[in-house]
C-alpha cells in the first residue's frame, strides 16, 4: 500500500449504518488499510465545522489519504474532488469548502475532480456518494493509484472556499462570531490569544460578556481548576482558539449559541 492511514470524518453519527457502511467498501477494496474513525459526530450539515475540526487535527493523523464527507449538496452540482498538499496528503470529499482549510495548511499541490465510473461502486445513489464514490475513490488512493487516474484535473483556485469569519475590534470591544459548540457545550470563537491581548484581556482579567443584548460577567482563565463552579470562563482551548466555557457546565445551553452569532467581548474599565 502506498498510503496506509486513512483518517474519517463525517456529520453521520454513529447510529445508523452510513459510517460501518464505508468502512465496509474500504475495507473490501483495500483490506490493509487503517481507517482511523477521526470523528462522526461534526453537526448535521455543519461544513464549516467539518473543516476546521480536520484543519485543526490535521497535525496528529498521519499522513495519508484523509476522507472527509459532510455534504449538504450531495446530488446536486457540487464536484466530488481529491485534493493533494505539497506534503503529498490526499484529502477526498465534496468541492464544499470542506477540504480546503486542511489542504493549504501545508499548501495545495494539486486537484482533480472524481469522475472515472472504474474507481467507483457499479451503481451510484444520488444520496449517498460517501458510500458510492468517496469510500471507494479513498480506497483506490491508499493503494496508490494517482488522482490523475481517477479524473481530470481542477485549478486549486477553482475550488469552493468557505468564507471564515473575522472578529472585528472597536474602541477595544472585541466582535467575535461563534465557529461551533462542541458535546460538552464549550463555545468555540473566531478569537485567537493575540487577539485577546490586544484589548488587554489576558489570565485573570474580568470583562462583560454580551449575547442578545444581555451581559454576562465572564473571567479569562488558563484552566478551568482557575475558575468557581458556575463561573463562565474565556479560555484557550487545545488547539490554540478562544472558547467560551462555563465550569461544570454547558455554556451552550445558558447562551443558547448558534454557529455564526455574535457575541461582543467587553474589557473592564479601569
Amino acid at each position: 500500500m502506498k498510503h496506509r492511514f486513512i483518517p474519517f470524518l463525517t456529520d453521520f453519527g454513529l447510529a445508523d449504518d452510513f459510517v460501518g457502511t464505508c468502512h465496509g467498501v474500504i475495507k473490501r477494496i483495500a483490506p490493509d488499510a487503517e481507517i482511523i474513525d477521526l470523528t462522526h459526530g461534526i453537526a448535521p450539515q455543519a461544513v464549516l465545522q467539518g473543516a476546521l475540526v480536520l484543519r485543526n487535527t490535521l497535525r496528529y493523523m498521519p499522513e495519508g489519504v484523509h476522507l472527509a464527507v459532510v455534504d449538504p449538496g450531495v446530488g446536486g452540482a457540487r464536484r466530488p474532488v481529491i485534493v493533494r498538499d505539497r506534503r503529498g496528503r490526499l484529502f477526498v470529499g465534496p468541492d464544499n469548502g470542506l477540504l480546503v482549510p486542511a489542504a493549504e495548511a501545508a499548501g495545495i499541490e494539486s486537484a482533480h475532480e472524481i469522475a472515472n465510473p472504474a474507481y467507483a461502486l457499479e451503481t451510484v445513489s444520488r444520496t449517498f456518494h460517501a458510500r458510492d464514490l468517496f469510500a471507494p475513490a479513498a480506497a483506490h488512493l491508499a493503494l496508490g493509484v494517482e488522482p490523475a487516474e481517477l479524473g481530470p484535473p481542477l485549478s486549486p483556485d477553482a475550488l469552493v472556499r468557505l468564507e471564515l469569519p473575522e472578529a472585528s475590534f472597536d474602541d477595544g470591544v472585541i466582535d467575535a462570531s461563534v465557529l461551533f459548540v462542541d458535546r460538552f457545550g464549550n463555545i468555540q470563537l473566531n478569537l485567537t490569544r493575540e487577539d485577546l491581548e490586544r484589548t488587554g484581556i489576558v489570565p485573570g482579567t474580568r470583562f462583560e460578556l454580551e449575547s442578545a443584548g444581555e451581559r454576562y460577567y465572564a473571567t479569562a482563565a488558563r484552566t478551568f481548576a482557575d475558575a468557581r463552579p458556575g463561573e463562565i470562563v474565556l479560555y484557550e482551548d487545545s488547539y490554540r482558539n478562544i472558547s467560551i466555557a462555563i465550569n461544570r457546565g454547558s455554556a451552550a445551553e445558558m447562551f443558547t449559541m448558534q454557529p455564526g452569532q455574535h457575541i461582543l467581548l467587553h474589557p473592564e474599565q479601569p
